[in-house]
């Protein structure tokens, strides 16, 4: 990707000059353009400021009734999403972020708010990486970058029956776009209880040419024991039975070992870095929070797995029973893929209803 048009900067190259403009969507300027933020004489702080007037933040926030699905950006032209900060209200899981690409009338992202941003147990954990940061009190960051050449358009649908508040600020840069620059995607997907002896899709039914760019998992486990034997299986254009890629367990793809386990004080061991981490365990209370869950994330930034036709990924959910023999578990398994790929983009499978998104 060219440096010199505003796309794919970072330090080695950020004093280069570019033609590139920057803009920035958020309530206090829905559209983005020039000159017109800060301008709102109503709005969600109206009251707050009424002693101050315009440009006093006026409008800082959107309220998204239950049901409702707002518009919070619609750009056209070329460029590029480079920055997404935003703190919802409610149960992130019930709030559902989409972004659609130019054209295309189905998303190429569709996932619940809290599980894009590597937070998909509805509660606070700090994520320090290159791709997603969640900062104190419930800050979310994204700084994937998502070309798009005619439109962008990006919703926010609330599922719950509450009202939900939603602060949020787009940046993004219009610009020329390289011909060999793809589209972002970020795909949902849950299963409770992995079926006994199935193996967890990550991602399937993708067509066309691409590179996979990283996996969130929020992992609830349903026995006692380790639960990370398992091997992630990258299918790559036209493999059949058996993968290109396989890995040789759930802690390894994860850049961990050896059970997570922190060898002092034998427990498992947080972690958050630029390209893997297992930011958040949440631990059995002694009373109703009685199952361990994970919340894991990598990111392939510096080694994409690469696709011409289709791509198809797996894992295996596998620990250990009597007589050092593996067992297939049945866990409480949600995901997120992320991955860059040329247009059209084949429609996502359904996602489920709130009761099947709801954390127990």
């Amino acid at each position: 990707m060219t440096q010199f048009n505003g796309l794919g900067l970072h330090l080695g190259n950020l004093s280069r000059l570019s033609s590139a403009q920057t803009r920035s969507i958020s309530p206090e300027n829905f559209t983005g353009e020039k000159g017109k933020g800060g301008m709102a004489t109503e709005g969600s702080a109206s009251w707050n400021s009424r002693d101050l007037g315009v440009g006093w933040k006026v409008n800082p926030y959107l309220k998204i009734a239950s049901k409702e699905t707002s518009t919070i950006a619609e750009i056209n032209g070329s460029g590029a999403i480079q920055q997404i900060w935003m703190t919802p209200t409610g149960n992130w899981r019930y709030s559902i972020i989409r972004i659609y690409w130019d054209d295309q009338e189905h998303p190429s992202v569709e996932c619940p708010v809290g599980d894009f941003f590597a937070c998909g147990w509805g509660q606070f954990a700090p994520v320090s990486s290159l791709a997603i940061c969640v900062n104190p009190g419930s800050a979310f960051n994204c700084y994937w970058e998502m070309p798009f050449r005619k439109k962008c358009r990006i919703t926010f649908e609330n599922i719950a029956e509450e009202e939900m508040t939603l602060y949020y600020q787009i940046n993004y840069t219009l610009t020329e776009v390289p011909e060999d620059a793809a589209y972002f995607h970020a795909q949902f997907r849950r299963v409770n209880p992995l079926p006994y002896k199935e193996v967890y899709t990550i991602l399937d039914g993708v067509s066309g040419q691409g590179q996979f760019a990283g996996t969130y998992m929020a992992w609830g486990v349903n026995n006692t024991g380790w639960w990370g034997e398992g091997e992630i299986k990258f299918y790559l254009d036209g493999d059949g039975e058996f993968p290109t890629i396989c890995g040789t367990g759930t802690e390894d793809y994860f850049c961990g070992s050896y059970n997570f386990e922190n060898q002092v004080t034998k427990q498992y061991q947080e972690y958050t870095t630029p390209y893997a981490g297992m930011p958040q365990v949440i631990r059995p209370n002694g009373v109703y929070s009685s199952q361990t869950r994970f919340g894991l994330y990598r990111w392939h930034v510096m080694d994409p797995v690469r696709f011409t036709q289709d791509l198809k990924v797996t894992i295996q959910a596998l620990g250990w029973r009597s007589g050092h023999r593996y067992l297939p578990l049945q866990d409480d398994i949600a995901s997120v893929a992320y991955w860059y790929q040329t247009l059209p983009t084949a429609p996502f499978p359904t996602l489920p209803g709130r009761d099947y998104l709801e954390i127990i």
